[in-house]
């Protein structure tokens, strides 16, 4: 088939990959505008966008498919549109141009956690199994038939970067499956059924510790916004990035107390201990928490303050 696709972020660039050593043929990649980066802000192409040029594919940069979008993919005839990690709606007439629609690479179990965060907000929640879904885009969010999802058990104490690397490459090859059946006539897709739960893009408000909660919670939080949008506390009025937590060792430690307990910065919470291993304090770059802790010279202190 004649495929387009649109993807920007790491996560997209499996696919991507999978789809262009495939018998099938892909006219063109969608991506979004080259973005800020950096200190110095500056111009940088996104990840599909520089793994597009590699591979010799026409690429189109647009934060919307709007009318000209529109124009510029049909023009390159499609037969089928995939969608993995875009960054922005496909709507009608784009939605229906090419022969076999859309088709999107989602990474939840559908309709579990539809939206922009999906493994975040499982792993916030705790999910301690997930997945990838490849359905039919229409036009409400995430909401299409679902073609084959693939069922991932999330490793202890893995974090959402960990999480999503794995399930961009386990969600490539289910894909890739999918554009196959769909080529040869034997695809099949299913309603969604089950409770839907929504994943929302987050916030840096959704990195903030509360060290009054139970330390399973504390530190699904921690592992549900890392690397992004970073989890942290404050100490002193100022932000202090989380890197690298575990579970602390048994200790009666009082709620969002920190206190060096052996060779570890542990902080107590509502229930259980958190020993913090690596963390980067305002405007420094990342250390071990332990060093961190003896510049602070500090018996004691309490995160949040």
């Amino acid at each position: 088939m004649r495929i387009v696709f649109a993807g920007t972020p790491e996560p997209a660039l499996p696919s991507l990959r999978r789809l262009a050593a495939s018998g099938h043929e892909i006219v063109g990649v969608v991506t979004r505008r080259d973005a800020p980066l950096g200190r110095k802000r500056v111009l940088t192409p996104s990840p599909v966008a520089s793994l597009a040029d590699e591979l010799g594919l026409p690429v189109l940069k647009t934060d919307r498919l709007d009318a000209d979008a529109t124009a510029a993919i049909t023009a390159w005839s499609p037969q089928l549109g995939v969608i993995v990690a875009y960054g922005g709606l496909v709507r009608e007439p784009l939605l229906s141009a090419p022969a076999h629609g859309w088709i999107n690479l989602h990474f939840s179990l559908l309709p579990a956690w539809r939206g922009a965060a999906p493994v975040q907000r499982a792993l916030i929640a705790g999910d301690r199994v997930t997945g990838a879904s490849v359905f039919q885009l229409v036009p409400e969010l995430d909401a299409g038939d679902v073609y084959a999802e693939a069922r991932y058990d999330v490793p202890r104490g893995a974090t959402a970067g960990e999480v999503l690397e794995s399930l961009a490459d386990l969600g490539a090859e289910t894909l890739a499956d999918v554009v196959d059946a769909i080529a040869g006539g034997t695809a099949a897709a299913t309603p969604q059924s089950g409770s839907v739960s929504l994943a929302p893009k987050l916030t840096l408000a959704d990195g903030l510790l509360d060290f009054s909660q139970a330390a399973d919670v504390v530190l699904d939080r921690y592992r549900g916004t890392t690397p992004e949008p970073g989890a942290h506390t404050t100490l002193g009025g100022q932000r202090l990035k989380v890197l690298s937590a575990r579970r602390g060792p048994d200790a009666e430690l009082p709620a969002g107390i920190i206190r060096l307990i052996g060779k570890e910065v542990v902080v107590g919470t509502g229930a259980g201990t958190i020993a913090l291993r690596t963390v980067q304090p305002a405007g420094r770059g990342a250390m071990a928490a332990a060093d961190w802790w003896r510049g602070q010279r500090l018996e004691t202190a309490e995160a949040g303050s």
